[in-house]
């Protein structure tokens, strides 16, 4: 009886391999300023708990997790912080390849279920199964308010795009 055992990927390889679509993730739930926070928490969360993910764990499932949580910690602190008013905050430059704000801010206005199924179903390419369970809902809900999302999408994003 030879078994064969699946051994974890070194932690810096996660990192590489699935990056990318978390800052993704953390940047159309908090947006462009607070994405390098919610990543770099995301990661140094993942890390602590990465001897214990199990060999068989969907990772990157279990990061966009980590990241929803994350983002909703910054949204909720940045809630309750004062923003001084006669100062205006610079927003970071996007990388080029990023930028988009115009379908950014068409995100922005989308309510949260939908922002949120449309992130990580269409950004961080997470089957319905994976959204349900970080949403917490069916998978049928999940694909409904993707869908829902995209259509706002479709609509508010091209009506934009024509005003111009």
């Amino acid at each position: 009886m030879s078994a064969v055992l699946k051994a974890k990927q070194p932690f810096e390889t996660v990192v590489s391999d699935h990056g990318p679509a978390v800052w993704r993730v953390c940047r159309a739930v908090v947006g462009p300023i607070d994405a390098d926070d919610a990543w770099s928490d995301t990661f140094l969360a993942a890390m602590k708990a990465y001897p214990d993910l199990p060999v068989d764990a969907n990772v990157e499932a279990w990061l966009v997790t980590i990241a929803h949580r994350k983002a909703i910690d910054i949204t909720r602190a940045r809630a309750r912080r004062a923003i001084p008013t006669d100062i205006v905050p610079e927003t970071p430059a996007a990388p080029a390849a990023e930028r988009d704000d115009d379908l950014v801010e068409a995100l922005d206005r989308l309510p949260d279920k939908q922002k949120h199924a449309v992130t990580y179903h269409y950004l961080a390419g997470l089957p319905y199964a994976d959204v349900a369970a970080i949403l917490g809902g069916s998978v049928d809900a999940s694909r409904r308010a993707a869908a829902d999302g995209i259509a706002a999408l479709r609509r508010t994003y091209a009506q934009h795009g024509r005003s111009r």
